[in-house]
């Protein structure tokens, strides 16, 4: 996808889940162990609650236009999103379905030479760091934002503004990447900042090459 954007980038700040790594089976998992925790709370079965969930997400969609977030849709069926990720803590082994891929960890190498890199992601801090240090990329990342900073979910105005102060640069030289335009891009995009739409490690490799050919 081509990065839409200023010339003048100091700052990344990537999306993790989809994509700084892909998983299905993981991605798979997360929303298994979310009807796990939302069956429990409403004394339903796991198949009927994911049949709930997957009817409430298009209900959703249809309603605001927009791709809708595990966190909405539990939210909507009642559910505690500080709960949902307590389940996922004691749950989610992110190491039993993911690899390292060197060319991601190089790529994060090169990127930090020139910027400073951050992750923002809908998982907790404690997930989010195994996946981060397992993953490989710990010695590139300059800070996570993570859902437990303050329990406010992607997409989120008052958490976006509290991320761009602290990455204390000016909207347009903050480039947000991430692999759902509505979750991950969309009110980035409002404030000002570039973009870029990366739904696979190919894509995301490219970006280097955009960078570095002044593309952005």
């Amino acid at each position: 996808m081509p990065l839409n954007g200023s010339h003048d980038i100091r700052s990344i700040v990537f999306d993790l889940d989809g994509t700084l790594y892909v998983s299905d089976a993981f991605a798979a998992t997360i929303q298994d162990e979310a009807a796990a925790y939302m069956a429990d709370l409403k004394g339903l079965s796991r198949d009927e609650m994911r049949r709930l969930m997957a009817a409430t997400r298009v209900r959703l969609a249809e309603a605001t236009g927009a791709v809708q977030t595990l966190s909405a849709v539990c939210t909507e069926l009642g559910g505690s999103i500080p709960a949902l990720h307590a389940h996922f803590e004691r749950h989610l082994r992110p190491e039993s379905f993911l690899m390292r891929d060197n060319r991601v960890i190089a790529l994060l190498e090169r990127l930090h030479r020139r910027f400073s890199l951050y992750i923002y992601t809908n998982n907790n801090q404690a997930v989010a760091t195994r996946i981060i240090d397992y993953l490989g990329f710990s010695a590139s990342v300059d800070g996570l934002f993570s859902i437990d900073d303050g329990w406010r979910a992607k997409p989120d105005d008052i958490r976006l503004e509290q991320i761009l102060a602290a990455v204390g640069s000016k909207p347009a030289e903050v480039l947000f990447v991430g692999d759902r335009y509505e979750v991950d891009l969309r009110l980035p995009e409002q404030k000002g900042c570039p973009i870029f739409l990366s739904q696979s490690v190919e894509q995301l490799l490219r970006l280097d090459e955009l960078l570095a050919n002044g593309k952005c």
